[in-house]
C-alpha cells in the first residue's frame, strides 16, 4: 500500500544547486525532488515535493495536511526561526511532522539556533545536507508504521 506524504520546502530552497554551495551543496533543487521522489518509492510512500518563498502559502499546506491527515517533511528555512504562523500550523497535524534541515543550524550563525517549529515536530534532522531529506523520510515511514 502506497501512503501520500509531502515534502514542503520553504524560501530559497528552490535556489539549490546556485544558492550558497558551500552550504546547501551542488544538489539542484529538481535533483532534491528527485531524491524524495526515489526514497519516498522506496518506502512505501508517494511523495509530493513543493516549495515555497510564501509563508501564507506554506501554511495552507500545512493545513491541506492536517485536514488530510497526510504526513509532512518539512523545511521552513527561514521561517524556522520566526514564524509563529507556521508552528501554530504545524502544531496542528494530524500525522508524523518531520522538521529538516539540509545544513546544521547550531554550526551557524546564532539566530539560527532557534527553531520555533521543533517543539511541534515529531523530530528534527539536520546537518546531513540532501542525506537530512532520506533520514527524515526514513524516520516518517517509520513513524507510520509503529
Amino acid at each position: 500500500m502506497t501512503r501520500r506524504a509531502l515534502v514542503l520546502n520553504g524560501p530559497n530552497l528552490g535556489r539549490l544547486g546556485s544558492r550558497e554551495p558551500d552550504v546547501y551543496g551542488a544538489t539542484s533543487y529538481a535533483g532534491l525532488v528527485e531524491t524524495c521522489r526515489t526514497v519516498g518509492r522506496e518506502l512505501g510512500l508517494d511523495v509530493e515535493v513543493r516549495e515555497t518563498n510564501d509563508e501564507g502559502e506554506m501554511i495552507r499546506w500545512l493545513h491541506e495536511a492536517a485536514d488530510a491527515s497526510v504526513p509532512v517533511v518539512v523545511n521552513p528555512g527561514a521561517f524556522t526561526h520566526y514564524s509563529y504562523a507556521l508552528r501554530d500550523a504545524a502544531a496542528q497535524r494530524t500525522a508524523p511532522l518531520i522538521e529538516v534541515h539540509i545544513s546544521n543550524p547550531y554550526a551557524r550563525e546564532e539566530f539560527r539556533h532557534t527553531s520555533v517549529v521543533a517543539a511541534v515536530a515529531s523530530g528534527t534532522v539536520a546537518g546531513f545536507g540532501i542525506g537530512s531529506y532520506r533520514l527524515a523520510l526514513r524516520a516518517l515511514a517509520e513513524e507510520l508504521d509503529a
